[in-house]
């Protein structure tokens, strides 16, 4: 099975991705780390350089569902095209996907986990409040109706669980 865990910057994707991975004894596949590797080695910032990101993950996520592992992959998501790359995964697997979106209604929380947050990127930079406020303007609406929408107010231990019963009832 593919599980992709979506969501603006500081909603708690990986948190809730690495989690979600552990009890299943599956693989977490990160965009950021990916895209920092992508960086770190010369590639220019830039919109292909995300998307290559994207495209390596879905590689590695490929390889891994082919060996009948359970991927479980943290990306903002926020266009159809980036959602479709799991869609070709899954597809070309031949497993289940199940997408999840996580939002973050109270503002003031939102804001408190992004600038609050520390990572080991050096060259993937922090998005600022404005950045992901930008970014909620543009999200493009979901299209999928098997995707779970969780408010992520609630603590990593008590969304995972939710996560599990909705991919046991598909």
């Amino acid at each position: 099975m593919l599980i992709v865990v979506s969501g603006l910057p500081g909603t708690g994707k990986s948190a809730v991705a690495a989690e979600l991975a552990a009890r299943l004894d599956g693989v977490h596949l990160s965009i950021d780390p990916i895209e920092e590797a992508l960086l770190g080695a010369g590639l220019p910032r830039s919109w292909e350089t995300g998307v290559g990101a994207y495209e390596a993950a879905r590689a590695m996520a490929e390889l891994n569902l082919d060996l009948d592992r359970t991927v479980v992959v943290d990306a903002v998501n926020d266009s159809e095209p980036a959602r479709n790359t799991w869609r070709v995964a899954a597809e070309r697997a031949g497993v289940r996907l199940g997408f999840v979106l996580l939002t973050l209604a109270d503002e003031t929380e939102h804001r408190r986990r992004l600038e609050g947050r520390v990572r080991d990127l050096v060259h993937v930079r922090e998005p600022s409040w404005a950045d992901v406020r930008a970014r909620r303007e543009s999200f493009e609406p979901w299209t999928e109706d098997a995707c779970l929408r969780l408010d992520a107010e609630r603590a990593v231990a008590e969304l995972v669980p939710d996560i599990l019963a909705w991919l046991a009832g598909r």
